[in-house]
């Protein structure tokens, strides 16, 4: 999930749904409640650690730090010197993932189809927006904090790709190199808070509305997959925090389009295998996850 989340186009909440822990993680946040709080004042931290379902927290929190610490570099390289590749293996990862979820859905009707219909057009619609400029006050990064952590729970929507469309990507990369104290509170103090409220609405909405929302959220992916096509053309450059020109935002384009365009081999075949990659990496998971699963 944490490298998921670093890279715009890939959402951590898809590396959550196709591993299985997606509805365990929302509600463990779900029960971060006044409750849970009482608890802790009261320094009865047994019972507070197992409301919030402490050891599965910690783990899935740690893992996330300790990719975005040690791997996140590594991706940002891979993603430059092998870009068809990386994001050959990512459309094959959210192409297998969205069938998946449908495969749960045991009931059909229109408001289940209109669901999925919503889901593949508002997250296509995400990919093709421009970015924006905005402001660097703090209660906007505040805001910033709280609607990327909505994105990034939401399999097909990226939360840094999110933050690329409102023009804070950059900015908060070069806080967190710089460890801009301030910045970076208030960011965390955004996602915070809007982690513990969307959750609940998402829990919420898987409980009563369990079919639709599936449906939406397998939406979700197969619309996202226009952002991570591997072959693009850049239609809008940026500078990043060190003043050089990069990348901000390209459209998709066909394989021979894109040598026709850049004059760069397409790696057709590469792009096929790594998409392969993906989709076994992805069945191999729900495969081992249902075996655990039967066992426990």
């Amino acid at each position: 999930m944490g490298i998921a989340d670093v890279i715009p186009g890939v959402s951590g909440g898809t590396v959550a749904f196709i591993s299985g822990i997606y509805e365990e993680l929302l509600n463990s946040i779900k029960s971060i409640d006044k409750e849970a709080f009482q608890l802790l004042l009261r320094f009865r931290i047994a019972d507070f650690w197992k409301k919030i379902n402490g050891p599965f927290l910690i783990c899935v929190l740690g893992g996330i730090v300790t990719s975005l610490a040690s791997l996140a570099r590594l991706m940002t390289y891979l993603l430059e010197h092998h870009p068809i590749q990386i994001w050959s293996f990512f459309f094959g990862l959210i192409l297998i993932s969205s069938p998946l979820i449908l495969r749960d859905i045991q009931k059909w009707n229109m408001a289940t189809v209109t669901s999925f219909v919503i889901g593949v057009v508002a997250a296509y619609l995400i990919t093709i927006l421009s970015p924006t400029e905005t402001p660097t006050n703090l209660p906007f990064i505040f805001f910033c904090g709280a609607f990327a952590i909505c994105a990034m729970i939401l399999p097909g929507i990226s939360g840094a790709f999110m933050l690329l469309l409102i023009g804070k990507y950059e900015y908060m990369i070069t806080a967190l190199i710089e460890f801009n104290l301030p910045v970076i509170t208030v960011f965390v103090l955004g996602c915070f808070f809007g982690l513990l409220g969307f959750s609940r609405f998402l829990s919420w909405i898987l409980t009563h509305y369990r079919f639709p929302t599936l449906a939406m959220l397998a939406g979700f992916m197969i619309g996202s997959l226009n952002k991570v096509w591997p072959w693009k053309e850049v239609t809008l450059f940026r500078l990043n925090h060190e003043g050089v020109r990069v990348p901000a935002f390209d459209k998709s384009i066909w394989p021979w389009e894109y040598f026709e365009k850049t004059g760069n081999d397409p790696l057709l075949f590469n792009a096929i295998l790594f998409a392969a990659i993906g989709i076994f990496l992805v069945v191999a998971i729900e495969k081992t996850a249902a075996y655990l699963k039967s066992k426990s």
